[in-house]
């Protein structure tokens, strides 16, 4: 039976049925807005908050084939019969509606039903229903619906028959049904041998109320939920793999053809080697896995979702590689894979040339690391054997991460494969010492900065600096402490600088990529501008210049004042920052995640993740979403919760940053549109922003973009110089607004029909002097010698020349060598023919002769050399080396 076959009647059996219809519900995204997954790993996860009682379900009973993926077993797949990182679970619901006895009559009639029925037709003889060691009530049932005698009924331990979700909420015993595959796949009755006894189905009582949870089974029942419900899983993999006659699910008719296809380009034979036979399914798992990734919006990177992505990706070209294929791959196999997943995921077919944009670039650029870092790996392996050791050190490791680019699970792979290990804590310390040499390195570009511990005391000495940035822009403060040069110090004078720290301040510290207000801190006889505010610890240290009067520690009356038209246009640059994300994710997909930002009054800048540049469309469509979102004058609210609560409201937490656990603050705009973890200042409207313009989007990197834009007045002078360029232009050209692209089109057609025309006469006038050159020629020894320069030639053309001049010399030996200025650059070519050549007059010597005058080298054939040089003013003395050369 085919797996769509099966797919198709169990959705129906539901569906269809004349009693308990089900609702049929398709498969939602891998990516499902959830703070506590990566991805969707499990059938029940779409219907989670119907189960938690945060949202009320349209329907009473419901089916679905749900997308899943899970990770924490990749290094698993290929070697078991189980563990697949894609998979697809079919799954019945019910809200309050049956319960055990309608989940089992279900699943055991369709199950046990005759294939000519619309059942699976299992064999009954070999199917053991298990339950929780104490459910009484569900052993009944399975002796009434299915007439098994009570020694077929198997009693399984908590950890085996109990389900929660991890967390408080609902709960309760499971039952499955099992399949005995035989005496050839483990002991009679030993429930642990999973490939003998497998587990296929999973119907799932929820009843209990949970109030506490230490795993999914050991938890604390406060009582029984006021309404029950059911949650089941069948494997659809595994139903395949029994009903097709195979194995394990990599032989199924939705996995093999990609191991047929690799089979045919390594040439090696699935079922000959265990080794080859795992690399065979990794490959077969991981393709079909990164398809359906991608397929879903997940592009390669270091972090998250991507980190996975990548991961399989390249472990799947490696596996191939092992098994003796150099060339890509990814173009041979994904395409088998998207055809067979494409039957049921018809928008795989759609999206194909996304898709396969994203993995063959992954491909390309994995294959550049491979090729490098493997040799290194291989002479490091060696190494360590050489002197009896059995461990790569982290410092090897580290080289090969940071060099190459080898991800550390690569390497711990590799190692194992050849027989050793690795120093990976040594590994995880190099690379926290990096991240805080990178850290130090960024805040020592700051300015001057005293050293910690002097902070550190100011901090044991006075307290917190009471930080008021939120509530307003001015406040009377008093001096806590004032250093010059890193140290304590009694005096700043007119025109220096130094830093200040205050009891109170309006200043915000530059964080969160947005950087420090500007403005001023005035204090009895003098005045002090504002360069550059920092957090130490929790303390908020200004950078000051002194711009009246002199500054000591025991000046009085400050006065601290924000600049308020920098601030607003801070404000409306943050807040532009978290509308263009927001934007940006509605128009690309949830994957692409801001990595970076940095904002200042009237402009921002806002790195993501993303592998390929965007079509003027897509920068076009991602502003005009973010205008729409000004012009809407959403509201901007923010709200202080503990990082878990903030992750369940679906606020956006940054790769990269640090956050307390217990304190969080979260920024929205519109709602659940844009909801962000940040400390930065915003506007109250996203109308206040004004405007967001887009001037650019470009690379900074492998796998990241960058998008940058005008906001508030700077983003209205930009559209207004932009009007003026175009109102000039309207001018000069004589034409509308609307005309003006295809009329400058037009010139530069134009223009390059005119170069092409001006190139084509220089060429012909260029040539038509080889006959004068050639007449020019000197006898020295029985050869002709030409040594010409070709003014404002260079490259092709001076190569072209050389060889024209050479056959207008005829059969006598000749030697040509002539130099091109062109772009002020030298360009060299030797010739020699037949008769030349007899005489040992080689091209390639003339050129290695003349070359070092130049500056420059070059290479060719005996008979005809090509080189460059950097010194035009040396063209002279080179040319007359060449009658030297000829002589020997």
């Amino acid at each position: 039976m085919s797996t769509a076959e099966i797919r198709r009647r169990f959705t129906s059996h539901f569906a269809d049925n004349a009693e308990l219809p089900h609702t049929a519900v398709p498969s939602a995204s891998l990516l499902l807005d959830d703070p506590n997954l990566l991805f969707v790993n499990a059938g029940m996860v779409p219907f989670k908050p119907y189960f938690l009682g945060q949202a009320t379900p349209p329907f009473d009973r419901a089916t679905s084939v749900q997308k899943c993926i899970r990770t924490p077993d990749i290094e698993e797949v290929g070697k078991t019969t189980r563990h697949g990182t894609f998979f697809e679970m079919c799954g019945n619901f019910s809200f309050g509606d049956y319960f055990k006895e309608g989940a089992i009559t279900l699943a055991w009639d369709l199950v046990t039903k005759a294939i000519a029925d619309g059942g699976f037709g299992f064999d009954e003889s070999v199917l053991y229903p298990s339950v929780l060691d104490g459910d009484d009530e569900a052993v009944a049932l399975w002796k009434k619906i299915s007439g098994l005698p009570d020694d077929r009924i198997v009693r399984l331990p908590p950890s085996e028959n109990y389900w929660s979700m991890g967390v408080p909420g609902p709960g309760g015993p499971c039952s499955e049904i099992l399949i005995d595959r035989g005496s050839a796949y483990g002991a009679d009755r030993d429930w642990d041998a999973g490939d003998r006894y497998l587990e296929f189905w999973n119907l799932v009582f929820m009843q209990d109320d949970i109030s506490a949870a230490r795993s999914k089974y050991d938890v604390d029942i406060a009582g029984k939920l006021a309404q029950t419900g059911i949650d089941t899983g069948l494997g659809l993999e595994r139903v395949a793999y029994l009903l097709q006659g195979r194995n394990n699910m990599y032989e199924t008719d939705v996995v093999f053809p990609v191991i047929e296809k690799a089979q045919e380009l390594t040439g090696k034979k699935y079922g000959s080697s265990y080794d080859d036979d795992v690399r065979f399914r990794v490959v077969a798992d991981h393709i079909r896995s990164s398809l359906m990734l991608i397929g879903d919006g997940v592009t390669p990177g270091n972090e998250g979702r991507g980190y996975v992505l990548r991961r399989l990706l390249r472990r799947a070209i490696r596996n191939v590689r092992l098994l003796g294929y150099e060339d890509p791959a990814l173009p041979e196999l994904m395409p088998v894979s998207r055809d067979k997943m494409g039957e049921t995921y018809t928008d795989l077919l759609g999206d194909w040339d996304r898709i396969a944009r994203v993995a063959f670039a992954e491909e390309d650029a994995f294959r550049k690391t491979l090729q490098a870092g493997t040799q290194i790996f291989d002479l490091a392996a060696t190494e360590v054997k050489k002197g009896g050791g059995t461990t790569v050190s982290g410092e090897k490791a580290f080289a090969l991460h940071d060099t190459f680019g080898f991800p550390i699970d690569l390497t711990l792979e590799m190692a194992s494969e050849a027989g050793l290990s690795v120093d990976e804590q040594g590994f995880r310390s190099l690379m926290a010492e990096q991240r805080e040499r990178a850290k130090a390195d960024a805040k020592s570009k700051k300015g001057q900065h005293a050293d910690l511990s002097v902070y550190r005391g100011i901090l044991d000495a006075h307290g917190p600096t009471e930080w008021l940035a939120y509530e307003t822009l001015t406040t009377e403060s008093a001096p806590v402490a004032l250093l010059s040069g890193g140290k304590a110090t009694d005096v700043l004078g007119n025109g220096e600088v130094g830093e200040l720290v205050l009891d109170r301040t309006p200043f915000y510290a530059e964080s969160g990529g947005q950087i420090a207000d500007a403005g001023v801190i005035e204090f009895e006889g003098g005045r002090l501008e504002v360069l550059d505010v920092q957090r130490q610890n929790g303390l908020i240290v200004h950078q000051v210049r002194v711009v009246d009067g002199e500054l000591t520690p025991s000046a009085k009356h400050f006065l601290a004042q924000v600049d308020p038209e920098w601030r607003i246009g801070a404000r409306q640059a943050h807040s532009g920052t978290h509308v263009v994300h927001a934007a940006l994710r509605e128009v690309l997909g949830p994957t692409a995640m801001q990595s970076g930002s940095y904002n200042r009054p009237g402009y921002l800048r806002l790195d993501f993740g993303w592998t390929q540049s965007l079509t003027t469309g897509q920068v076009k469509e991602i502003e005009e979403v973010s205008n729409n979102a000004l012009r809407a004058d959403l509201p901007v609210a923010w709200d202080y919760m503990t990082l878990s609560q903030a992750k369940d409201w679906g606020a956006i937490a940054l790769f990269g940053e640090k956050y307390d656990d217990s304190k969080v603050r979260v920024v929205e705009i519109g709602g659940p549109w844009s909801r962000e973890l940040c400390g930065g200042t915003h506007v109250s409207h996203s109308s206040q922003i004004g405007t967001v313009a887009i001037t650019g989007e470009a690379s900074v990197g492998s796998g990241n973009r960058r998008i940058e834009a005008f906001t508030g007045v700077e983003g209205f002078k930009y559209l207004a110089r932009e009007r003026d360029v175009v109102a000039q232009l309207t001018e000069l050209l004589k034409t509308q607004p609307q005309d003006l692209i295809p009329r400058v089109g037009d010139l530069i057609e134009r223009l390059k029909a005119a170069e092409k025309e001006l190139e084509k006469g220089r060429v012909a006038a260029l040539l038509a002097s080889a006959g004068q050159i050639a007449a020019a020629a000197t006898d020295v020894d029985g050869v002709a010698v030409v040594a010409a320069r070709a003014p404002g030639a260079s490259g092709g053309d001076v190569r072209t020349l050389a060889m024209d001049v050479r056959s207008r010399l005829g059969e006598k030996p000749a030697v040509v060598v002539l130099i091109g200025d062109g772009d002020d650059k030298v360009s060299i070519v030797a010739a020699t023919n037949a008769g030349a050549r007899d005489k040992g007059l080689w091209a390639n010597d003339l050129l290695r002769g003349v070359g070092p005058i130049l500056g420059g080298k070059g290479g060719g054939k005996d008979d005809l050399a090509q080189g460059g040089g950097t010194d035009v003013d040396k063209i002279d003395d080179a040319l007359a080396l060449v009658p030297t050369l000829v002589r020997g």
